[in-house]
C-alpha cells in the first residue's frame, strides 16, 4: 500500500562526475506537504556531468508524473545547461532536425528526446546557484558526488524530516 503524503511542494536535482567522462551520480529531492522528504539517486559508470543533470531531471520528471503536485512547483537545479536546453533550445534542435545552430548533432540526444517526452506542463525548472547554502542543493549534490564516488549515503526515504 502506498502511503499519501499530500501535495509535492518542492524539488531538487543535480549530477556529478568523477572526472569528465568517469564515474557519474545524480541525486534528486522531493519535499510533500506533510514533511515528509524523498530522496533518490543513482550511478553510471562512464559518463559526463551533463548527462547526470539530465537524468537527474528525468529521474524526478518520471516520479512527479503520478504524484500531485502543488500548482507553483519548480524544480530547483544549478545546471544552466538543463535549463537552458530544456526550455530554450530545444525548440530549436527539433526544428533543425537534433542539430544545433552550428549544424552539429546535438550532444545527449536520448536524454534531451526523453525529457521532452516526459515534460509536465505545470512543472518548471528555476535556477539555484549551486553551493550557495540552499539546503536542497547542497544534499543533491551531496547525494550525486557520493554515488559518482559510490560512498555509500543513508537516503532519506517515506520519512519526516527531523529538523522540523
Amino acid at each position: 500500500m502506498i502511503k499519501q503524503h499530500g501535495l509535492v511542494i518542492a524539488a531538487a536535482t543535480d549530477g556529478a562526475c568523477s572526472g569528465n567522462p568517469g564515474p557519474g551520480g545524480w541525486g534528486a529531492i522531493l519535499r510533500f506537504e506533510d514533511g515528509t522528504i524523498e530522496e533518490f539517486g543513482g550511478f553510471a559508470e562512464n559518463t559526463t556531468n551533463n548527462r547526470m543533470e539530465l537524468y537527474a531531471a528525468l529521474s524526478i520528471l518520471k516520479k512527479l508524473e503520478n504524484l500531485p503536485r502543488h500548482p507553483n512547483l519548480k524544480i530547483r537545479t544549478d545546471s544552466k545547461y538543463l535549463i537552458d536546453g530544456f526550455e530554450k533550445w530545444i525548440i530549436g534542435w527539433k526544428q533543425k532536425g537534433w542539430k544545433t545552430a552550428a549544424g552539429k548533432k546535438v550532444l545527449n540526444q536520448d536524454l534531451w528526446k526523453a525529457l521532452d517526452n516526459s515534460r509536465l506542463p505545470d512543472v518548471s525548472l528555476e535556477y539555484v546557484k549551486g553551493h550557495s547554502g540552499d539546503p536542497d542543493n547542497e544534499r543533491v549534490d551531496y547525494i550525486a558526488v557520493s554515488f559518482s564516488k559510490r560512498i555509500a549515503i543513508q537516503l532519506q526515504c517515506d520519512h519526516k524530516n527531523q529538523n522540523e
